[in-house]
């Protein structure tokens, strides 16, 4: 796809974010398995399902959209923070080091969804996509929450274990 306009641009980014979603849905239960700490577990767990909340709410954004459609495409961010995960799985005995790893790989995650989330709301206002800009801003909200549980259960939990 050419991107010749910031309409064009939005249905780039949002194509994007779709495919980083769905990758993050394969994803997460692979972390909730190789985590040995049981809070961290349901946070994933809890993550996936609104992970696949925020993926038809992708869809109900394109459908806001006169003729707008989500292609497809890969998120190559996604991919290689998914691969930095994986990394640490194969390479970090399971317990609290790799737990403590895991939080962070997964804040990387929820840091790159606040800054697509964020660029998407600010074009959708631009473009006067209202409803769109609501619906984008709820699952911006969600993965600004997602990071701040994440600090805590690191602070507060995890990172101590560690050591």
């Amino acid at each position: 796809m050419v991107i010749k306009s910031a309409n064009d641009l939005f249905i780039h980014l949002l194509s994007d974010v779709n495919s980083a979603e769905k990758q993050i849905t394969r994803a997460l239960p692979k972390l909730a398995r190789a985590v040995d700490n049981d809070q961290l577990v349901e946070a994933f767990k809890k993550h996936l399902e609104e992970t696949r909340g925020q993926v038809e709410r992708l869809e109900k954004v394109a459908d806001t959209i006169p003729d707008i459609r989500i292609k497809r495409t890969k998120c190559y961010v996604m991919e290689s923070l998914i691969e930095e995960s994986q990394e640490l799985i194969d390479n970090a005995e399971k317990g609290p080091v790799l737990d403590a790893g895991l939080i962070g790989a997964a804040q990387k995650v929820e840091h790159y969804e606040i800054a697509a989330y964020g660029t998407l709301c600010a074009m959708a206002e631009q473009l006067g996509y209202t409803e769109a800009k609501d619906i984008l801003a709820e699952t911006l909200k969600e993965e600004k929450a997602t990071d701040d549980k994440l600090s805590k259960l690191a602070k507060q939990n995890v990172n101590q274990k560690a050591g």
